[in-house]
């Protein structure tokens, strides 16, 4: 028979590209209804490494994509938002997780792949609401998926006639070792696991190789997925770096401790008990006998994850342990120049719009607080004129207006994709909301600057106006502290009481003007006096009015 390379080689090629790009379009589509609720989940279900793996095991199953959960774990450790023994607990319930997907290709969809496809593009083309028009995406994803499938297994059916790569199959059932390796670059080249994993069961399918020629390279394709969070962590904090090698480590561990066992006869056996008296996951009267070779094949990837996780799980501090001795701890002095950086916004959640406008948020949060900080420390140093106080102003000031240059160039990049209403009005509201904080920061600034020209010209208040400032100057801090739990929150009860404070900061200044003209008139204060005291009035209330454009942006009044 005459063996055509170019017809299997584009067969193979494109079906796979199909294959990658039906997976890509499904995951993306999936992750896009989880929204920020994967991330919230992620944080939330953590507190222990039992809760992280049933975590991991649920954002996985409902995204597809291993990748993507290990990926925004790596992000939430480099965010600080989650420890490494908690993202250690996340990553083996993804790789259990991610067995979903390979499941789904052990049976038999090819003959539905055109009516899928066809609700896949009548949903996503023709629907009015956006989370009909993204499940319709997922659908058209999975059909396109199951396309590329079959594309790749018709295109793959003649390598078992083919003498060197029958001789290659062969030589993996004497040296599982070499089978391991050709996952592990495979899987590393494509990154995608569940796409190898699928190549995998369609050449075992259409016979080109057997079961015990495929589990070695099954194994290998659980280290290759690794690849993907290693590349994620490159130009990361230490503690994302290190949940990275965790995952290389964790399913390097768990090959070393299986292949042997494969080896040895016992692992297959152990799976067919598994199969024929606790898998239940599939209807009917099961056995392992009764699996066609593709679930046989995805039976063994959940077995190998899950037996993995079992074994390694009361060893998390271990492996937690060790990779902190691999990866130090940064010097102190790189630790010091972190603090001026932002901490929650990293490029890696941008391919989830929702997430990375939560991490926004956060990060304008801390601008906030910061510029709490300014305005505290501005006051102090207009009371008692330490030069420290005024280096820590010019810091403050400094990195505020760095994040404010990052977050902003943040939210221009997540607005780059697809955003649902919800989304664009945040990405609104919070480019509105940074600007005007760094503004409530420049003021704080200008208040030390006041400060300076008070002391050079020797100015005093009187009692009457210290106790005047000092009412305006609280009811402004209790206000921007009120603002930022807006921010945080949406909480509509505190955005009135921010409201009612700015209506009393502007009658106070009213009536603190009067007054200041009262005193000139009694000649109780000089000119330079009154010009120190009603700027000082100016910028309280100047303050005051930015906090309330925040908050209107923050319950969506403006």
């Amino acid at each position: 028979m005459e063996f055509d390379f170019q017809a299997m080689i584009f067969a193979f090629v494109g079906g796979l590209g199909l294959f990658l790009f039906g997976l890509k379009f499904m995951s993306g589509a999936l992750q896009e209804v989880a929204g920020d609720r994967m991330r919230t989940i992620l944080e939330q279900g953590t507190k222990s490494p039992i809760r992280g793996v049933i975590t991991g095991m649920t954002v996985t199953a409902l995204i597809q994509s291993s990748s993507a959960a290990t990926v925004l774990t790596v992000g939430l450790v480099n965010a600080r938002l989650l420890t490494l023994k908690q993202a250690i607990g996340v990553i083996m319930g993804a790789n259990i997780g991610t067995t979903v997907t390979v499941y789904l290709i052990g049976f038999n969809l090819q003959a539905y792949v055109l009516p899928i496809i066809a609700v896949g593009v009548i949903t996503f083309m023709f629907a009015k609401n956006k989370k009909a028009q993204l499940i319709g995406q997922a659908i058209l994803g999975f059909g396109i998926l199951f396309f590329g499938l079959t594309i790749m297994g018709d295109g793959m059916k003649p390598l078992k006639d083919l003498q060197v790569f029958t001789d290659l199959m062969i030589s993996i059932e004497d040296n599982a070792i070499l089978g391991v390796l050709i996952g592990v670059i495979f899987t590393g080249l494509v990154q995608a696991s569940s796409a190898t994993i699928g190549v995998l069961q369609e050449l075992a399918f259409q016979g080109a190789i057997t079961y015990q020629q495929a589990v070695p390279i099954l194994f290998g394709d659980n280290i290759g997925t690794t690849v993907t969070a290693l590349l994620a962590a490159i130009g990361t904090g230490v503690a994302a770096r290190r949940a990275a090698l965790t995952h290389f480590m964790f399913n390097v561990i768990g090959t070393i401790i299986f292949i042997p066992l494969f080896i040895s006869g016992l692992f297959e056996k152990m799976i067919i008990y598994f199969t024929n008296y606790l898998f239940i996951l599939i209807p009917g009267n099961v056995s392992w006998d009764a699996l066609n070779i593709k679930l046989q094949i995805a039976q063994t990837h959940l077995v190998f994850n899950l037996s993995n996780t079992l074994i390694q799980l009361p060893f998390v501090a271990v492996l937690a342990f060790i990779v902190t001795k691999l990866i130090p701890d940064s010097k102190q002095e790189e630790e010091e120049q972190d603090k001026n950086k932002t901490i929650y916004v990293d490029k890696r959640f941008l391919v989830n719009p929702s997430v990375a406008l939560a991490q926004a948020t956060r990060e304008t949060l801390r601008m906030g607080e910061m510029t709490i900080e300014a305005f505290s420390n501005a006051m102090s140093y207009f009371d008692n004129r330490q030069k420290s106080l005024k280096e820590k102003g010019e810091k403050i000031e400094d990195t505020i207006d760095h994040l404010e240059r990052e977050i902003t160039d943040y939210i221009v990049l997540a607005s780059e994709k697809r955003l649902s209403k919800e989304d664009s009005y945040q990405s609104y509201a919070l480019l509105q909301s940074i600007n005007d904080i760094e503004s409530i920061a420049d003021i704080s600034y200008n208040i030390i600057e006041q400060a300076d020209y008070a002391a050079q010209h020797q100015v005093k208040f009187s009692g009457e106006a210290k106790e005047e400032l000092t009412r305006m100057i609280d009811l402004t801090k209790e206000t921007l502290k009120l603002t930022m739990q807006v921010l945080e929150k949406k909480d509509k009860i505190l955005a009135r009481k921010v409201e009612k404070n700015e209506e009393l900061i502007d009658k106070m200044q009213a009536e603190y003007r009067r007054a200041h003209i009262r005193r000139l008139n009694e000649r109780v204060c000089n000119g330079n006096n009154g010009a120190v005291f009603l700027d000082l009035l100016g910028n309280l209330e100047r303050i005051s009015d930015l906090c309330r454009n925040i908050i209107e942006y923050a319950i969506g009044e403006k």
